[in-house]
């Protein structure tokens, strides 16, 4: 069998590519600036924007509503309207905003903008009809929320989210490499024998494994415009694509040169990226992915099958812990949740399609309501940037490594022992 080679083979070879992808990120920059100068030259700015959340919320003996945000140009930022406005959430809207004090950073990450609302687009969206489909098929406004989280990137109501980080699988329902995968596969398993057919008959010449890469990339790019290009979903999109490209010219792709290239090409043609948690927890996860399958690559297939979930979950545990806060008992049974994933993510999908969308519905209220026993269990800062630091240190390290692992097996114990004492 021939060895795969690496992509980089000289530092000089590193950080040209480094230099490049600078010079990429410079000229982003200068046209988001440009962009930004172009929002702010007048007092106000017209803004067509999709409606992200809606929420009412009360302050000073004043109760009103706030809308998060997103426009057709990719700024996401909060307003505020009056207690009186009907539910328009999922739905777009035309608005007059006053960036008033607005500077280059807070354009570039969530900022808030004083408006007014001019129209509210009546017609629906095909975001929005799929929506309305999902939620005919369910009586509890909790458990349509969930599904079109998963397939339409919806976002979680605030109890929802808190429930799923309680019970540690928030991760689930941010669509990004997990749901990416089942659904390439899926694509192949369908495509293939469709593609073989016509090849077989046709263009037998063609490269079937490069053309069905090619379909299934662009299915897969056409949902991420659908669902507004999530930033979780952009990074394991462009994870895919170099990935694809290094294994079709026999160069690795288990290295952390993939991550770096991925990461690094993604920032520097999306500055926004930057400031995204969704973007940094997705490439976490694979970081730590890459980090078992290169310092256990003697392993046989069965144990690194066995050992890679709990392995995950304990050193994701720290960012799951610094971010969100939340901890219970059944916290550590999203690694079955997760394994189980994969069956239930397609087979919901298939469900929904025949009319039985709510065959789930029972289970996952029970999950539910499991995950309202919580209790605080927050990791420090500065233990947590120590962890970060630990992280970069073990892909150099097998002694480090031992210590990352020990730092997350200590951790949850603390955790656990945290909720014992409640």
């Amino acid at each position: 069998m021939i060895e795969r080679v690496s992509l980089f083979t000289s530092k000089r070879d590193l950080l040209l590519f480094a230099l490049l992808s600078f010079i990429i990120l410079l000229i982003s920059l200068f046209l988001e600036y440009r962009a930004y100068q172009k929002f702010i030259v007048f007092d106000s700015a017209l803004v067509d924007a999709t409606v992200l959340k809606q929420y009412v919320k009360s302050k000073n003996n004043r109760t009103y509503q706030v809308l998060k945000l997103k426009s057709s140009d990719g700024l996401v930022f909060y307003t505020t309207a009056k207690k009186s406005l009907q539910d328009i959430k999922n739905q777009e809207i035309q608005l007059e905003v006053w960036p008033k004090d607005l500077d280059f950073y807070k354009y570039l990450t969530t900022f808030y903008g004083p408006s007014k609302i001019i129209k509210i687009n009546e017609a629906k969206s095909t975001k929005q009809s799929l929506n309305e489909f999902i939620s005919s098929s369910h009586k509890e406004k909790e458990i349509t929320n969930i599904y079109q989280a998963l397939y339409t990137a919806t976002p979680l109501d605030f109890k929802l989210q808190k429930s799923f980080s309680t019970l540690g699988v928030s991760h689930l329902l941010a669509i990004s490499g997990f749901h990416l995968g089942v659904l390439s596969a899926l694509l192949f398993f369908f495509l293939r024998p469709i593609y073989g057919y016509m090849q077989d008959r046709f263009f037998p010449y063609r490269n079937s494994k490069r053309d069905l890469f090619v379909i299934v990339g662009l299915l897969l790019f056409a949902y991420m415009l659908f669902l507004d290009s999530p930033p979780s979903l952009i990074r394991a999109f462009g994870m895919l694509i170099v990935g694809f490209v290094l294994y079709d010219r026999g160069i690795k792709i288990v290295s952390m040169q993939t991550l770096f290239i991925t990461v690094l090409l993604l920032l520097s043609l999306f500055p926004r990226l930057f400031f995204s948690l969704g973007f940094w927890l997705s490439a976490s996860g694979v970081f730590y992915i890459f980090l078992f399958l290169i310092h256990f690559k003697d392993l046989s297939k069965t144990w690194q099958f066995l050992l890679l979930p709990l392995w995950v979950y304990l050193l994701m545990l720290p960012f799951s812990l610094a971010i969100f806060e939340n901890f219970s008992i059944y916290h550590p049974l999203s690694i079955i949740w997760t394994m189980l994933f994969t069956l239930f993510y397609p087979l919901s999908i298939f469900i929904h399609f025949i009319g039985f969308g709510d065959i789930f519905d029972p289970a996952l209220l029970w999950l539910l309501n499991l995950g309202k026993e919580g209790v605080l269990a927050g990791l420090n800062q500065y233990l947590f940037l120590f962890y970060i630091l630990l992280s970069l240190g073990a892909i150099f390290s097998r002694r480090v490594l031992y210590a990352l692992l020990l730092f997350g097996c200590s951790l949850f114990i603390y955790a656990i022992y945290h909720v014992a004492q409640f």
